[in-house]
């Protein structure tokens, strides 16, 4: 004997169908959109790093002013903010900018004086990065290590402020217009590689969480305190 459903058997089963459909779609495009929130594009990649670097140049600020008034505080805090820099700006960050964007600006002959000077910077910055590490161990003791880390500090600041500006508001922007789309996100692509090859998951974030430990130390955390007062 053969059962023929009833109609409202089918009209019951198509709605189960079509609402599995409808959760299975939805499911389907809720993960496309956290895949595209998750994405980060070269130049807010690189943008969030100077955001790393920004806070470690108020760190700099900070120990300047104290040094320069004879304040005493730990100076393990300057050379752990130096390696920071070392490790997650010069050998990492800049080398990202160096390798994959400076060489596809000089191909397309766009902005070649601009990137020129921006490697000369990190050439020079590296090397005051070196005089920030020898001299900050001694700036409790020795007189002239004190006046050579200040002066180095200053230096670094001075020149990374105006340098990390033009390349958010020049440098990067300009990007998209010298590559292909595809080769847009290659260069994503490679540069989220290149900081897992170098820090393992989660590089950023655990840059982020070390400035923000040597800030507790200089006693800078506290966003609140830089709002003027009226």
């Amino acid at each position: 004997m053969i059962l023929i459903p009833s109609r409202r058997t089918l009209l019951q089963a198509g709605f189960a169908a079509a609402s599995v459909g409808a959760v299975s779609h939805a499911w389907a495009e809720s993960e496309k959109q956290n895949e595209q929130a998750e994405e980060v594009t070269p130049p807010e990649d690189l943008m969030r790093e100077h955001g790393v670097l920004d806070r470690v140049l108020l760190i700099y600020d900070a120990a300047i002013k104290r040094l320069s008034a004879n304040e005493d505080f730990n100076p393990a805090v300057i050379s752990d903010s130096a390696k920071l820099v070392q490790d997650f700006i010069e050998n990492y960050h800049e080398k990202s900018e160096e390798d994959f964007l400076f060489p596809r600006f000089r191909k397309a002959h766009q902005l070649v004086d601009l990137v020129t000077t921006l490697l000369e910077q990190h050439q020079a910055g590296r090397k005051v990065t070196l005089n920030i590490l020898a001299s900050a161990a001694q700036v409790r003791s020795d007189a002239a290590a004190k006046r050579n880390c200040i002066g180095a500090m200053q230096a670094f600041v001075t020149m990374y402020r105006p340098h990390a500006a033009r390349e958010d508001t020049v440098l990067f922007p300009k990007l998209r217009d010298i590559v292909s789309g595809h080769e847009f996100d290659a260069i994503g692509e490679e540069m989220e590689q290149r900081e897992h090859q170098h820090f393992g998951q989660d590089g950023f974030e655990k840059a982020v969480a070390q400035v923000g430990e040597l800030e507790r130390k200089m006693g800078l955390y506290d966003l609140a305190q830089f709002t003027p007062k009226t």
